[in-house]
């Protein structure tokens, strides 16, 4: 008979090194007065967007994914002056993702593993994450981020004006409830296969109240109180066929009326809606400006992956790296991007001169008649107005 030998226990996981507490990285990067302003300035316009009491488009565009940080000021240099000149029809904000959701393994972002060699100097990669977030608000550019490990949100969270949590998160409880206690929006994708229903829930969720535990800025346990977050809103990123489409925002719309929410949500042009395509990413954009420009209101906001070189490359062993392209999903270049957001910016501006100005949240639901008289009363006021004056 085979006789068992009982193998000394070897714990599973170790400590692989300490890390600051939150407040002592904010201490030795602190936030400057403009960029706190900047970045309420943003949140505020944002909620205002997503509730359809501002007619502009909000535009979430940058990389894929973080890797490099002087490419990233770089686009974020070139997003500024985008964002001057097109203020008064978008509020751009850079998508400046350090974490990576993995179906398996992977690289898993630059707060994870910023030398990109399997070190996971993860102290460093919170240093070099939030000082880069200061470097870019200094550029005048408020930054979107994904929450995915949700130990890093203290370390961030006040230098982020918009938040995602991805399509594999969405259901978790721990992400509803932290999203419920942060400032910036919060949008939620729809699930991998394209189940927009688990995103309502999960915004549900995240407008209520809640209690739980997390770390403190000091490091210790602490039970927190959230009042909930009424910027939480949809992001359809597509599932196994695109979601994009008007029908497809039709529906996503009317299950928020249902469910009692505003009926506004987000689109992200890549993922599932370009089959991970970079440049499909464009003709999501151009069918979403067309239908801006005759008067869609339901589309708040708009998400597009581009880097300063169009595609993507491999890391590893000995890789030399393409100054500005991706490691991670294939992203537009930068021409493509600035021919984008010029389309976007013009779309909207079409937009109002179609409404008169008035926002979604005037208009939706108005027939023909009743918005061509809420024009024409608009446009007496402003005479009025003026006569006045």
């Amino acid at each position: 008979m085979e006789q068992f030998t009982q193998m000394p226990f070897v714990p599973s996981r170790v400590c692989a090194g300490a890390v600051s507490t939150a407040a002592q990285l904010r201490a030795s990067l602190p936030v400057t007065g403009e960029a706190a302003a900047l970045v309420r300035r943003t949140q505020e316009s944002l909620a205002r967007i997503l509730a359809g009491h501002d007619d502009r488009l909000a535009l979430i565009v940058g990389p894929c994914s973080i890797h490099d940080a002087n490419a990233a000021l770089d686009y974020a240099a070139r997003l500024a002056r985008l964002r001057g000149k097109h203020t008064d029809a978008l509020e751009i904000v850079m998508r400046v993702y350090f974490e990576k959701p993995r179906t398996t393994v992977g690289w898993k972002g630059w707060i994870n593993d910023p030398m990109l060699d399997g070190t996971f100097r993860i102290e460093t990669g919170l240093r070099v994450a939030r000082r880069l977030l200061v470097d870019i608000h200094a550029l005048g550019v408020p930054a979107a981020t994904e929450f995915l490990d949700l130990m890093t949100v203290p370390y961030l969270d006040d230098l982020v004006s918009w938040c995602a949590i991805g399509a594999r998160t969405t259901e978790s409880q721990t992400h509803r409830q932290t999203a419920s206690g942060l400032a910036a929006p919060v949008g939620f994708k729809n699930s991998t296969d394209g189940n927009v229903r688990i995103a309502i829930d999960a915004v549900e969720a995240a407008r209520g109240a809640h209690h739980y535990l997390a770390p403190s800025d000091d490091g210790a346990l602490e039970i927190v109180a959230t009042r909930g977050n009424r910027s939480a809103h949809v992001v359809l990123r597509g599932g196994k066929v695109p979601n994009y489409d008007a029908p497809s925002v039709a529906s996503a719309c009317a299950e928020l009326r249902r469910a009692g929410l505003p009926a506004h949500v987000v689109v992200d042009a890549s993922h599932g809606n370009s089959g991970k395509r970079a440049q499909a990413q464009i003709g999501v954009c151009e069918d979403i400006a067309k239908r801006l420009a005759h008067g869609e209101s339901h589309v708040a906001g708009l998400m597009l992956e581009s880097h300063l070189v169009e595609g993507r490359q491999d890391i590893g062993p000995g890789a030399s790296l393409v100054y500005g392209q991706s490691i991670t999903d294939a992203c537009l270049g930068w021409s493509d991007t600035v021919e984008l957001v010029e389309r976007l910016a013009d779309a909207v501006r079409e937009r109002r001169r179609l409404t008169g100005g008035l926002t979604s949240g005037l208009t939706s639901g108005l027939t023909s008649g009743e918005l061509q008289a809420a024009r024409e009363a608009r446009s007496e006021m402003h005479a009025a107005q003026a006569i006045t004056h």
